[in-house]
């Protein structure tokens, strides 16, 4: 049973890993930099002389907060179903000492994965705010 579990798991965080770059657009730029191109956009001229978009850090906090949340959903509903399964063996195991294990840690593992999700928002949330310096992410 935990090999099946394995195997649905290993599945699901494959089709997650296809799934997910499709989901995240990808930002292009393709323009020189000059001083009349800034003009007219909502671009603005740094002292370096580069014409920079003061939106992108936003839209880029946007999506990886976006992305997180949705990945973070999933999980969580993957690990609501996955604690109901746990139940259902553990009722139905009958007193079986090897079926009321692998009841005990299908709920566990599910268990585990919730705060493994809980931990990766925070740790996502403290890289953004660290490294971007944005505070509403």
């Amino acid at each position: 049973m935990i090999k099946k579990i394995k195997t649905t798991l290993i599945s699901i965080m494959a089709a997650a890993a296809l799934i997910v770059p499709l989901a995240v657009p990808a930002g292009v730029y393709a323009a020189t930099i000059d001083q009349s191109l800034c003009g007219g956009t909502n671009l603005t001229l740094t002292e370096g002389g580069n014409c920079v978009n003061p939106e992108a850090e936003t839209k880029v906090n946007s999506t990886i907060t976006l992305a997180l949340n949705i990945f973070s959903a999933v999980v969580g509903i993957i690990a609501v179903v996955m604690i109901i399964l746990g139940g259902v063996k553990y009722i139905t195991s009958q007193g079986e000492s090897a079926n009321v294990t692998s009841a005990k840690n299908t709920i566990l593992y599910a268990l585990v994965g919730l705060v493994v999700v809980a931990l990766s928002q925070v740790i996502v949330r403290f890289v953004l705010n660290r490294f971007i310096g944005s505070d509403t992410v």
